[in-house]
């Protein structure tokens, strides 16, 4: 019986939740799920997207982000963070990253914003990997003092922690998540963009409905276009699967943790593998291992096994797009390199059973074994 890399579990409340939207008794959804997210996560507004890239894209809107911009990104990052900064013909700046979490090196952009000064200069997005974000405090010391704007990719990270904060409540300008991210698909999807930042949050609330705009007293088919927005509002059944699952997330997290201790101490003595490294509070929203060498041999004779893997990500300098764009070499992010050579993902999530989690250990040893 194969192990896929992701399963979710639907139940009688999100059914229920979904039929009272069928059933029109749920006109408020929406609203209902982004006032939820605001009580779950700490943050001071939230605004329900179509999906977590539609969160990301209409975050550079809200920073106003124009032609000829400069967006700082990690080279191991999920192609739309790269790819939302370059719809708006922005250019996307790549930083090498630690070793050890997969995240942004902190050293490696602070030293860049020391040598490179420019008012077209405008944000940095952070991707948390994982579920371990990067030290924050230090980043938005980093921030305001070259003056940028941070905007933190948590596709990996909602419900995770820093200092006991949930991310989304720690200081960033604007926190985007995915309900449906990448390799961990959902049933639905959804993303959801928020700020402590009320300018930010209404020209983001603007932006997310064509910029349409209307009195509250107007007829429901008068309106107004104050801007260039799109469309990335999120639909209310999507939103309703979102907002049961949002009340288990807590207890999801508390079961990746306990398989996370049951991997620790199984595959400690597996030769040729490397397991996590803890900087951070870690959700382990994915549980990502290296492989001394030859990992896609590895990852395929677990598939024999019938144990499906994942990778994050593939560095964003070995695309084509990017390569050729930028002209970039193969050793220009040497750490990334190094790692993506190395890192798997292996199954982690709340719906594997104790057995499940005892066949992965035994695959991952067995395979592990007959490296040579």
């Amino acid at each position: 019986m194969s192990i896929p890399f992701f399963r979710v579990e639907i139940g009688g409340d999100e059914r229920e939740k979904v039929d009272e939207v069928f059933d029109g008794d749920a006109p408020n959804i929406v609203e209902e799920l982004e006032s939820a997210f605001e009580l779950y996560t700490g943050a001071g507004h939230a605004l329900a997207t179509s999906s977590g890239t539609s969160a990301l894209h209409l975050a550079m809107f809200a920073i106003d982000l124009k032609r000829g911009d400069k967006v700082m990104c990690s080279i191991n990052a999920y192609p739309n963070v790269p790819e939302v900064v370059r719809h708006f013909d922005a250019e996307p700046i790549f930083v090498d990253i630690d070793p050890d979490v997969f995240s942004m090196d902190l050293d490696k952009l602070e030293a860049y914003l020391m040598e490179n000064k420019s008012k077209k200069l405008k944000a940095v997005i952070v991707s948390h990997v994982a579920g371990q974000s990067v030290d924050l405090d230090r980043l938005y010391a980093i921030a305001k003092q070259y003056d940028v704007k941070i905007v933190e990719d948590a596709s990996d990270a909602l419900g995770a922690t820093y200092k006991g904060a949930k991310i989304g409540s720690t200081g960033a300008d604007i926190t985007c998540f995915d309900f449906s991210p990448h390799l961990r698909k959902n049933v639905c999807n959804g993303g959801m963009l928020v700020s402590d930042d009320e300018d930010i949050i209404e020209r983001a609330r603007l932006l997310r409905h064509h910029a349409m705009d209307a009195e509250d007293d107007a007829l429901g088919y008068i309106y107004n276009v104050t801007d260039i927005g799109s469309h990335y509002t999120i639909s209310p059944l999507d939103a309703a699967v979102i907002l049961v699952q949002l009340d288990k997330q807590d207890e999801f997290i508390e079961r990746q943790r306990e398989i996370a201790e049951i991997f620790n101490e199984r595959l400690a003595v597996a030769p040729h593998i490397s397991l996590p490294v803890v900087q951070q509070e870690h959700a382990f929203s994915l549980y990502i291992i290296k492989i001394d060498k030859n990992r896609d041999s590895f990852a395929r004779e677990l598939r024999e096994r019938g144990v499906e893997t994942g990778l994050h990500y593939i560095p964003l300098h070995l695309l084509s797009y990017y390569k050729t764009k930028y002209s970039l070499r193969i050793n220009d992010f040497p750490v990334a390199l190094r790692n993506y050579s190395q890192i798997l993902s292996i199954p982690n999530y709340a719906a594997l059973s104790d057995d499940e989690v005892e066949e992965i250990c035994d695959a991952i040893l067995d395979v592990a074994a007959s490296r040579v």
